[in-house]
Parts: structure tokens; sequence; C-alpha cells
């Protein structure tokens, strides 16, 4: 007669690689980077790729260097430069990519032991260090491409609701107007980063990476929808709370950067909390900061409260029993 065995979790394993996940995400991010270089011309597409080319070159010398295995056939370093790519304005000049590569792989990622080790995702910590140490040229963003030529960039607003412009009305008090109809933030015609401006092609590489089940939809579902909640509080308005769906970096950091594996909750009640928690601090950055983007603080901010919402929210394993305090397991 068989006996039942009883054993911790998993009881399933999976045959997806780390390569096989960098790259399905890669292929995610495909449309919204296509988009970028299509409206802003071939100056993005020189970003990106300086941003991709060296993430791949430090990700290699760092594993020289340390003497540890090699770990771009990851894939990991190219996704990191394509989300700090998309996530750079065009106008940005070169350095400033370089020195974000640096930042994102050889200080965040690999001082700290490499892929799944760091504490905070790359691309988003390389993307405040140079907000807060090249404000001026991080916050260039210029309208599409055919607007305007390259070497003679305008400056664009972005459609964030905190700069809306704001004029009289017939009753003697102020309105406001957004610089760009929806139809243009869905499609991506307006100012801002590289890959954060076309909401259409980033809901479609999210829901690709859902229904691959590389990401659980946890997440991006509490972020979006927790910042629409409060938005629409906070402002009463429909039209004002679409605005600031649809704006920035929202939907590029709840699909493609609050679920990165190695910096986010493991349970979905701790992805849940995650992504409100992001919802929550972006809402009263973008409402009541100094600075009119709040995704990457916030995510930043989750981030390095991970491991007490994963201690919070830890299941415990089937068959497995809680040690007794002053006595026997």
């Amino acid at each position: 007669m068989k006996g039942l065995f009883v054993s911790p979790s998993p009881h399933r394993s999976s045959n997806a690689s780390t390569a096989r996940i960098m790259l399905m995400v890669i292929i995610a991010l495909v449309p919204a980077a296509v988009a970028g270089c299509v409206f802003f011309g071939p100056r993005a597409a020189m970003v990106l790729a300086m941003c991709i080319a060296c993430c791949i070159i430090f990700e290699a010398l760092c594993r020289i260097v340390m003497k540890r295995e090699q770990t771009v056939g990851d894939l990991s370093a190219v996704v990191t430069g394509l989300l700090l790519g998309m996530n750079l304005p065009a106008s940005v000049p070169f350095y400033i990519p370089i020195i974000g590569s640096f930042v994102a792989i050889v200080v965040v990622k690999q001082l700290f032991g490499g892929i799944g080790q760091n504490f905070a995702n790359p691309a988003i910590a390389a993307r405040i260090v140079l907000m807060l140490s090249f404000t001026e040229q991080m916050s260039n963003w210029v309208k599409p491409y055919w607007y305007t030529s390259v070497v003679d960039a305008e400056s664009s607003a972005t459609p964030l609701v905190a700069e809306w412009l704001e004029f009289g009305n017939a009753s003697g008090g102020l309105s406001k107007m957004a610089p760009f109809t929806l139809g243009e933030m869905f499609f991506g015609e307006t100012g801002g980063c590289i890959g954060e401006t076309c909401a259409a092609a980033l809901i479609v590489g999210g829901l690709f990476l859902i229904f691959a089940r590389i990401i659980s939809p946890a997440t991006p579902i509490a972020f979006i929808g927790s910042f629409a909640v409060l938005t629409l509080i906070y402002t009463g308005s429909t039209v004002e709370t679409v605005y600031g769906v649809l704006a920035g970096g929202l939907l590029i950091g709840a699909f493609f950067m609050a679920t990165d594996y190695a910096t986010t909750p493991l349970t979905t009640s701790g992805k849940i909390i995650f992504g409100i928690g992001c919802g929550l601090v972006t809402f009263i950055i973008r409402s009541f900061g100094s600075y009119p983007e709040g995704v990457s603080f916030s995510i930043l901010l989750m981030n390095l409260l991970t491991p007490y919402i994963d201690k919070l929210t830890k299941l415990v394993p089937l068959g497995a029993k809680k040690p007794v305090k002053g006595g026997n397991a």
C-alpha cells in the first residue's frame, strides 16, 4: 500500500528560462518602442540603441571584472537598456544614456549580485538619478517628429492634468484646457519620453504579457485602478481621470516596471498592495508634489517596501507547521 507524502511547495516546475521571459518582454515593448521612433524620429532610435548597447557592454565588463559567469545571454541587460531608453526624451545629450546605463547595470544591478538580487528596478533607479542630476535635459520633451526638425527641436508640454493650461471663462472663473486631445494621447502624438506616449502600444504589449502568463494582472490593475479612483475623487472629472491614466509614464510603469520579478512581491495579495501603493504615491506626487510625474518615485519606494510586503503576506506551505515558541516544532 502506497502512502501519501506531503511536502512543501513548489509542487510543479516550469521550463521557462530567464532568456525566454526577457525575450517575451522585449517583444511586448517593441510596439511602443517603434511608435516612439516613428513619432520622435531617428534620434529616438539612436537613444534606444545607445542605451541597449551600453547596458550590454557594462554587463559584460562587470562579469569579467568580478570573475563571474557571463550573463549577457539572458537578455536582462537588453530589457534594462530598452526600458531606460524608452524613459528618456529623444532630445537628451548622448552622454546621458551612457551615465544612465552605468547606474542601472553597474550600481543598481551588478554591485548587488546581478539579476534577481537587485533591490530596485535598474531602469527606474537610473531614471531617477538622471532626473535629479540632469533635470533640464530630462524635462525637455519635444513634439512628434513631423511637427519639428531634429536639429531645431521644439519643446512641448506633457499632457499631465497638473500642467493643463488655465484660461478665463465667461463667468469670470478659471477653466482648464488640455494641451492634447484624448485621441492624440491614446495614439502617442504628444510630447513626452520616447516609449511612454503611445498608450495603445503599451496596452497591447501589457495585455500580451498577461495572456502569455509572463506577468500577473494584479499589479497593473491595482496600480492603474487606485490612481484612477483617487484622481476621480479629487478632480470630480472623468475626462481628467482618463487624461491622468494615459499621461506620463503610468502605463509603461504599471505593465513593465512595477511587475519586475526581482523587486516586487511574490503573492497575489502582495502584488495588489504593491500596486495600490504605487497608485497612491503617484497620485500624491502628481497632485501635490513639485514634480509633474510620480511613477518612477512610486515604484522605487514600493521596491524598497517589497521585503516587508512579502513578510506581511507570506503563505504557509502546504504540509508545513509553524514552530511553537518555547516548545518543539
